[in-house]
This record gives structure tokens, C-alpha cells and sequence, in this order.
């Protein structure tokens, strides 16, 4: 799959592989816009549940861009690894970098869709499945978000002993509020650690919830971490922006 555009980051010293699901042009502007990760590999997936909500009249139209590196998972070239982890793994070489990469989705790659395409300003979307779903939740919680439209297909939270439940424990403590929406979605046979830290981060949700936070999750019947992806897409585009 082809690139609509190449985008070099300041931030990561890499070169972005940007794929556009964009509205006519006669449809009413600006947009809500979300930035997919695993463009290469998943994108796909997200333009076609969005093309289905959209066609139910589910959802508005929106332009979805995916974020790649113009090679798949496991190639040299794709840096999903470090890009999506907030901290470094002693077991995992190159991890820990999503701070830098999340830098790049706020400073470099936004303002280029902005000046592209008009976007509205006060509706910003980040979508990601496994470990890009962890870099949507990193993005997530900090104290001035600047997405507010999360969408986290079983996120990996097991990373480093459950690093991103404890990084938002200590963020809850201090009583930020956070003006967006989450969803959280998981299929019910994927692996018990997906399913059981995903529950741990809700309850912790709930127990003490961040002011202005809406959460919706949802568990997909007979699906497992391959094949929850549509469905995932399709009901939190749907959450989200319906």
C-alpha cells in the first residue's frame, strides 16, 4: 500500500508513511479527525468499519490518517516498538520512545493534516490496537491531553509490570480532570492477561474517576487479539464520534 504522503518527524529522527481516508469534498467542514496507528498493518481495518458506520449514518465524516513506516510489524524499518512504549523494557532493545513519538503526532503531524484539510480543532481522535492502543492510552493520560477522542482495541497494559495502570493511578491521585472520551474494547477470548488488566484499569477507573473522563467499554463476544480489530473500530468510532 502506498503512502498519500511521507512525513520526516524532528522529534524521532523518522520518516512517517501517512494513508488518508478523507470525506468528499461536498461534505460540510472541517472534520473531526483520528490518527490510526499500525497504518501498514491496520488501516485498512479502520477505513472499513468506518466506511460502514458511515454509510448507517453512525458517525460523521471524519478523516482518519494512518501512521506508518512503509514496512510491516517485525521489519527493521517499523519502529511500532519504540514508538509505542512510554518506558524501556531491559528485555525489549529500543523501547521507551512513545514520549517523543506522541510529540511528533501533536507538533508535526497534526498541524501538516490542519493545513491539508480542514480539521476541527476541538474534536482530535487517536485510535490503536495491542501496543498502538497503548500509545493511545499513554497519549491519554497526562495532564493537558491534546487528543480527547481515545480509542484503545485491547491495549497492551502489560508492559513493563503493568507500567501505564500504575503511570495513571499516580495521574488519578492528583485530581486532573481530563475533558475527553475513552474507549476501551477487548474481544472475550483474547489472552487472560488482555482481558484481566484491561478490567483492572476499569475498575481503577471507576473507583476514582478522573473529572470530565467518559469511559466506555465494551467485550466482544468470540473474538480473540486477531480478530477484534473490525469490531473494536466499528463500535468506538461509533462511541466516540456518533
Amino acid at each position: 500500500m502506498d503512502a498519500d504522503f511521507k512525513l520526516r518527524s524532528p522529534e524521532t529522527g523518522t520518516e512517517y508513511w501517512i494513508f488518508l481516508e478523507t470525506p468528499p469534498a461536498s461534505e460540510p467542514r472541517p472534520h473531526p479527525a483520528v490518527l490510526v496507528m499500525d497504518g501498514d498493518d491496520q488501516f485498512r481495518f479502520a477505513v472499513e468499519a468506518y466506511r460502514e458506520v458511515r454509510v448507517a449514518g453512525r458517525v460523521p465524516p471524519l478523516v482518519l490518517a494512518g501512521v506508518g513506516y512503509g514496512a510491516s510489524y517485525a521489519k527493521p524499518a517499523n519502529k511500532r516498538l519504540r514508538d509505542y512504549t512510554a518506558t524501556a523494557m531491559a528485555t525489549e532493545e529500543g523501547s521507551g520512545g512513545a514520549d517523543a513519538f506522541v510529540a511528533f503526532l501533536e507538533r508535526t503531524l497534526w498541524p501538516e493534516l490542519a493545513r491539508r484539510f480542514p480539521l476541527r480543532a476541538d474534536t482530535r481522535g487517536l485510535a490503536g490496537h495491542s501496543l498502538g492502543a497503548l500509545a493511545a492510552v499513554h497519549a491519554l493520560f497526562r495532564r493537558k491531553p491534546f487528543f480527547n477522542r481515545c480509542l484503545a482495541s485491547a491495549p497492551s497494559l502489560w508492559w513493563d509490570n503493568r507500567a501505564p495502570i500504575c503511570a495513571a493511578q499516580q495521574l488519578q491521585r492528583t485530581g486532573v480532570a481530563l475533558p475527553a472520551k475513552l474507549f476501551l474494547g477487548v474481544g472475550e477470548e483474547d489472552t487472560p492477561s488482555m482481558t484481566g488488566d484491561l478490567t483492572l484499569l476499569e475498575e481503577q477507573l471507576a473507583a476514582l474517576p478522573f473529572p470530565g473522563l467518559e469511559v466506555i467499554s465494551r467485550r466482544f463476544p468470540g473474538r480473540d487479539h486477531y480478530n477484534a480489530l473490525p469490531d473494536a473500530y466499528r463500535e468506538g468510532l461509533t462511541a466516540l464520534f456518533g
